[in-house]
């Protein structure tokens, strides 16, 4: 029997370790919060259940949001693990394709053009903004002279995103009331998020997990350039067609059931380079671990760093994700 190597070892360690890790901030989160409840309370909610006040917001409110918490950070950290290696830039995030604006403009739209106002509606709302974003991304990169190439999709969501932005904020200047309604969304949160929402998404979800995991030999070899994959005899074009689908896919169910949450994409990726090193199917794997236990910490940290009030977990993630992306950015200025 042939052993594995002890970096492989490593990996399967570190892996195993994280995955306790969120086990450990997923029940946290079930416990820690503004009510006060203990373990006992967790445990006699699902096997001595009374209907008091304790147990019914450990089942009803802070296990959807643990579950969600959970399933967007894994979307989020394996998204931006992949449009980082497509785009081979170090800054991207699903920020940068402009899916989360695309996604704040149908909700707004819908809300004032057509007084949409439950959270159930803006979930396939949310989905649907980001897939047609998406599409017009890739086609208006894709016509360039020199095709598909990752200075198109980062120039071509750039521009989606400053556009889908300037007419949101515009329509939000113009009638205050869809404000109020929509500014929690638009921060992001998991917070007053139903079972029923992730539930609804979670397919999307799972096959762009597994999309993505698929694609980590072929999106490796892309990242040599087009000219080598092809030689190698790889298809290109439907290499990027389905990472694209993928980035839909995740981003999509992620904003959807949570709203746009920044930065987890840009943070995970990074950290996930420095334990495993360059090999992609690794990264993705520790990405969307580091996700989850990035996205649990940062909802139990809302809970309390503004307490009694509650921040949505959006602005949590920008505390932490602003100060790393300066540092990034500092980096970059300093080798040109």
């Amino acid at each position: 029997m042939t052993s594995l190597p002890t970096n492989q070892l490593w990996k399967w360690f570190g892996l195993f370790a994280g995955i306790l890790a969120i086990l450990c901030l997923f029940l946290a989160s079930i416990v820690w919060g503004v009510m006060n409840t203990n373990w006992q309370t967790v445990m006699d909610a699902y096997l001595h259940f009374n209907g008091s006040n304790e147990q019914i917001v450990i089942k009803d409110v802070r296990l959807p949001r643990a579950l969600i918490a959970t399933a967007v950070g894994i979307s989020l950290g394996i998204c931006g693990a992949l449009l980082q290696a497509l785009s081979r830039n170090a800054l991207a995030d699903v920020e940068i394709l402009g899916l989360n604006s695309g996604a704040s403009l149908a909700v707004v739209v819908a809300m004032i053009f057509f007084g949409v106002s439950s959270l159930a509606q803006f979930t396939w709302i949310a989905f649907a903004g980001v897939a047609v974003t998406g599409v017009l991304i890739y086609v208006i990169a894709a016509s360039g002279r020199e095709g598909l190439t990752p200075l198109t999709l980062t120039l071509a969501g750039a521009a989606m995103a400053a556009l889908a932005s300037s007419i949101t904020y515009g329509l939000l200047t113009v009638n205050q009331q869809t404000l109020d309604e929509v500014l929690f969304w638009l921060t992001g949160s998991v917070s007053g998020r139903k079972l029923e929402y992730l539930q609804a998404v979670f397919p999307y979800m799972a096959s762009g997990w597994l999309l993505t995991l698929m694609l980590a030999k072929p999106v490796h070899t892309l990242m040599m350039g087009d000219e080598i994959a092809t030689s190698l005899g790889q298809n290109t074009r439907l290499v990027k067609i389905m990472s694209g689908l993928a980035i839909v896919l995740l981003t999509g169910s992620a904003v959807a059931v949570a709203g746009p949450i920044g930065f987890v994409g840009l943070v995970t990726p990074h950290l996930a380079r420095r334990l495993v090193g360059p090999g992609l199917f690794w990264q993705f794997l520790y990405s969307a671990m580091l996700g989850a236990i990035l996205l649990l910490t940062a909802d139990i940290g809302a809970r309390f760093l503004a307490y009694p009030t509650e921040l949505p977990i959006g602005v949590v993630t920008a505390l932490i994700g602003a100060p790393f992306f300066v540092i990034l950015a500092g980096k970059g200025s300093e080798k040109r």
